[in-house]
């Protein structure tokens, strides 16, 4: 699990992480959403003890990462893919902080398997594609076998096939009942892969919320035989309605349940009852539409 309370961060008179507060729970993915500058990689290097906060904290498994015996143990994280050393070899790569981190041979093997990398194991990284270099984070992350992994955009240069692997992996991750904290910019990904969102702009938390909460539009579709007097009805009772096609009506301001309750108690059929979802991007664009940094004219 991790823990996050209260935590900021200031570099002289800019704040770029304003007090946040959140948990990542183990067995489920958690996705790390934000406009561009909103403070999410300032956040995971905080919590992984890269940069100290100015104000707060963050736990790890009940401890700060600079206090667990074995991070890489306890935590794995992909922060930058481009962080190896040129000339050394994937397989040579991973020896490495396997050695460092008492972490046996056998598991560098299974880790170059898991990640597609056995073929290129002798391969300089810097001869690796972006692709393959998120690859090879990745099975550096996973090295020690962590109970809490943190991705920091994994899915940049992964073609289709690899994208679909590390949506894969992150949930079977999650259902083994590790804590997954990942951060993407690809909404439609975000959408197939997380369960819940933790939402922050400027730095600041905006949402902490299931997907499927977040992604409700807060309409409902309605069809009946008498959408006008039913529209009416609708109306006077506080609801927002907008006609939809000669027999439908679009409401918000009304939850689908008292929608119905008032129509069985007004004798009215319904063809129809249905809470409508926005998709992921939508309800991202619309809920983080004051906290984009770098926004376009209109």
């Amino acid at each position: 699990m991790i823990e996050v309370m209260g935590l900021s961060k200031r570099y002289g008179p800019v704040t770029a992480v304003d007090g946040l507060t959140f948990d990542v729970r183990p067995g489920v993915v958690t996705g790390f959403l934000g406009p561009n500058g909103a403070g999410k990689t300032t956040t995971m290097r905080m919590i992984l003890g890269l940069d100290t906060p100015s104000g707060g904290h963050a736990r790890v498994l009940g401890a700060r990462y600079a206090d667990l015996p074995e991070p890489m143990r306890a935590v794995g994280a992909l922060l930058d893919a481009g962080a190896v050393h040129p000339r050394r070899t994937a397989r040579d790569h991973l020896m490495c902080l396997a050695l460092n981190n008492r972490i046996s041979r056998g598991r560098v093997e299974e880790v170059l398997q898991l990640t597609g990398l056995a073929p290129v194991a002798r391969r300089a990284a810097g001869r690796f594609s972006l692709g393959m270099s998120q690859r090879l984070g990745i099975a550096a992350a996973l090295l020690g076998d962590p109970a809490v992994l943190v991705f920091d955009e994994p899915v940049n240069g992964l073609d289709p096939e690899g994208i679909v692997w590390i949506r894969t992996l992150m949930r079977d991750l999650a259902a083994e009942g590790r804590t997954v904290l990942v951060s993407s910019h690809l909404m439609a990904e975000m959408a197939l892969t997380a369960d819940h969102l933790i939402v922050i702009g400027r730095g600041r938390l905006i949402a902490d919320v299931a997907v499927e909460a977040f992604m409700r539009s807060g309409e409902v579709r309605v069809r009946t035989p008498g959408a006008a007097d039913f529209a009416r009805a609708l109306s006077a009772s506080g609801a927002a309605v907008r006609p939809q096609g000669a027999d439908g009506l679009l409401v918000s301001g009304m939850a689908a349940e008292d929608i119905g309750r008032m129509a069985a108690a007004a004798s009215v059929t319904l063809y129809e009852l249905t809470p409508l979802r926005a998709s992921l991007e939508e309800a991202f664009m619309e809920l983080t539409r004051d906290d984009v940094e770098y926004g376009v004219a209109r």
